[in-house]
């Protein structure tokens, strides 16, 4: 009887991990601390991966120091002793940044009765809030001639019917908990595109519109 229980002490034990760090958010420029308890006979061997990066750490703890948004993504820990197959968990990763502007574009002609649309796109962790503003900072509303369409990392402001009162200055100001940022543009009568002599080259087009943009981090009163 004490023989088979001498031969039961020195069985192998598959590795399996016990105990690991919850799903983490955090913003950006902070630093990420995770953990990774395993065991097992013989004692296993813990690595840490991420998909982008491969191999990032050989061990029970996993420390990033000011995280960037690049960063983001679900790291594995890997923890194996050769007696079956790996135990393999993830913790996933967040990692919070405030919007930046990365385009505004017209997509159709100004003409007066004809259609016409503006776009405005942000990145942003957690997702950006849209508002539309014009000329002295009044909010721009949905009517019968405007809409205002917002989706996860853009803001389209269409136009059904081109009026005198839709042209002049645009700002779309994206937002989150973490910051702000804005980018203007101006919807330009026809003939005003074409005023001041400016040539074929001179970046005006024939479709009357004229981007311009400016991104700060908080809109100007």
């Amino acid at each position: 009887m004490q023989i088979v229980q001498s031969l039961e002490d020195v069985d192998a034990v598959p590795a399996r991990i016990v105990n690991i760090s919850q799903d983490v958010s955090v913003n950006e420029g902070g630093n990420v601390n995770l953990f990774c308890l395993a065991e097992g006979r013989p004692e296993p061997t813990v690595t840490w991966r991420a998909s982008k990066y491969g191999l990032m750490s050989e061990g029970e703890f996993l420390d990033i120091t000011e995280i960037k948004r690049h960063q983001a993504e679900e790291f594995e820990c890997i923890t194996s002793n050769g007696v079956l197959q790996p135990d393999v968990r993830r913790v996933k990763v967040v990692v919070n940044y405030p919007p930046t502007i990365t385009d505004v574009k017209s997509l159709n002609s100004a003409q007066p009765g004809k259609t016409a649309l503006l776009r405005c796109e942000a990145m942003a962790v957690p997702t950006a809030s849209f508002e539309w503003y014009k000329d002295d900072h009044r909010p721009v509303e949905s009517d019968t001639t405007l809409r205002i369409k917002n989706e996860k990392t853009r803001s389209l402001l269409l136009f059904t019917n081109v009026t005198e009162k839709h042209y002049g200055n645009y700002t779309c100001f994206a937002s989150n908990r973490l910051g702000a940022s804005n980018a203007s543009m101006l919807l330009l009568r026809p003939q005003t595109a074409y005023s001041g002599g400016a040539s074929a080259g001179s970046g005006v087009n024939s479709l009357g519109l004229w981007l311009g943009l400016s991104v700060c981090v908080l809109l100007k009163a």
